[in-house]
Protein backbone atom coordinates (compact mmCIF):
# COMPACT_ATOMS: atom_id res chain seq x y z
CA UNK A 1 0.00 0.00 0.00
CA UNK A 2 2.81 2.44 0.82
CA UNK A 3 4.43 1.81 -2.59
CA UNK A 4 1.25 3.03 -4.28
CA UNK A 5 1.34 6.19 -2.18
CA UNK A 6 4.92 6.85 -3.29
CA UNK A 7 4.02 6.31 -6.95
CA UNK A 8 1.13 8.77 -6.73
CA UNK A 9 3.22 11.53 -5.15
CA UNK A 10 5.75 12.77 -7.75
CA UNK A 11 7.63 15.00 -5.30
CA UNK A 12 8.08 12.20 -2.80
CA UNK A 13 9.21 9.81 -5.56
CA UNK A 14 11.69 12.38 -6.86
CA UNK A 15 13.12 12.93 -3.37
CA UNK A 16 13.61 9.19 -2.95
CA UNK A 17 15.35 8.98 -6.33
CA UNK A 18 17.54 11.97 -5.47
CA UNK A 19 18.45 10.53 -2.07
CA UNK A 20 19.31 7.11 -3.49
CA UNK A 21 21.44 8.55 -6.30
CA UNK A 22 23.13 11.01 -3.93
CA UNK A 23 24.01 8.07 -1.65
CA UNK A 24 25.38 6.22 -4.67
CA UNK A 25 27.48 9.22 -5.67
CA UNK A 26 28.61 9.76 -2.09
CA UNK A 27 29.57 6.18 -1.15
CA UNK A 28 30.03 4.09 -4.30
CA UNK A 29 31.29 6.54 -6.93
CA UNK A 30 34.51 7.51 -5.09
CA UNK A 31 35.43 3.85 -4.76
CA UNK A 32 34.64 3.22 -8.43
CA UNK A 33 36.75 6.22 -9.42
CA UNK A 34 39.62 4.95 -7.31
CA UNK A 35 39.43 1.48 -8.84
CA UNK A 36 39.27 2.76 -12.43
CA UNK A 37 42.08 5.20 -11.69
CA UNK A 38 44.22 2.38 -10.35
CA UNK A 39 43.63 0.36 -13.52
CA UNK A 40 44.11 3.21 -15.99
CA UNK A 41 46.50 5.71 -14.42
CA UNK A 42 48.12 3.89 -11.55
CA UNK A 43 48.60 4.79 -7.92
CA UNK A 44 46.47 7.70 -6.64
CA UNK A 45 49.18 9.06 -4.35
CA UNK A 46 52.14 7.52 -2.52
CA UNK A 47 50.86 5.45 0.42
CA UNK A 48 47.26 6.47 -0.28
CA UNK A 49 44.33 4.20 -0.90
CA UNK A 50 40.66 4.34 -1.70
CA UNK A 51 39.86 5.77 1.72
CA UNK A 52 42.20 8.73 1.12
CA UNK A 53 40.45 9.62 -2.14
CA UNK A 54 37.02 9.18 -0.57
CA UNK A 55 38.00 11.34 2.39
CA UNK A 56 39.32 13.98 0.02
CA UNK A 57 36.05 14.08 -1.91
CA UNK A 58 34.02 14.25 1.30
CA UNK A 59 36.13 17.09 2.69
CA UNK A 60 35.75 18.96 -0.62
CA UNK A 61 31.99 18.53 -0.29
CA UNK A 62 32.11 20.10 3.17
CA UNK A 63 34.21 22.93 1.71
CA UNK A 64 31.52 23.46 -0.96
CA UNK A 65 33.90 22.83 -3.86
CA UNK A 66 31.96 22.72 -7.11
CA UNK A 67 33.84 19.75 -8.58
CA UNK A 68 33.03 17.54 -5.59
CA UNK A 69 29.36 18.48 -5.70
CA UNK A 70 29.19 17.86 -9.45
CA UNK A 71 30.81 14.46 -8.93
CA UNK A 72 28.44 13.38 -6.17
CA UNK A 73 25.34 14.70 -7.94
CA UNK A 74 26.35 13.35 -11.36
CA UNK A 75 24.30 10.12 -11.08
CA UNK A 76 21.16 12.21 -10.56
CA UNK A 77 22.19 14.48 -13.44
CA UNK A 78 22.59 11.48 -15.74
CA UNK A 79 19.10 10.28 -14.83
CA UNK A 80 17.70 13.73 -15.55
CA UNK A 81 19.44 13.85 -18.94
CA UNK A 82 18.05 10.42 -19.81
CA UNK A 83 14.57 11.59 -18.83
CA UNK A 84 14.96 14.67 -21.01
CA UNK A 85 16.17 12.60 -23.96
CA UNK A 86 13.23 10.23 -23.57
CA UNK A 87 10.79 13.14 -23.44
CA UNK A 88 12.29 14.72 -26.57
CA UNK A 89 12.24 11.37 -28.36
CA UNK A 90 8.56 10.91 -27.51
CA UNK A 91 7.68 14.41 -28.72
CA UNK A 92 9.48 13.85 -32.04
CA UNK A 93 7.82 10.45 -32.48
CA UNK A 94 4.34 12.00 -32.35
Amino acid sequence: MSWLRIQNDPLRRELIILTALFAFGFFVLPLAIYWVGQEVVGEYAPNAGAWTLTESIWSDLLSFRLAAWLLVLSPYGVVQLLRLARRIWRIEAV
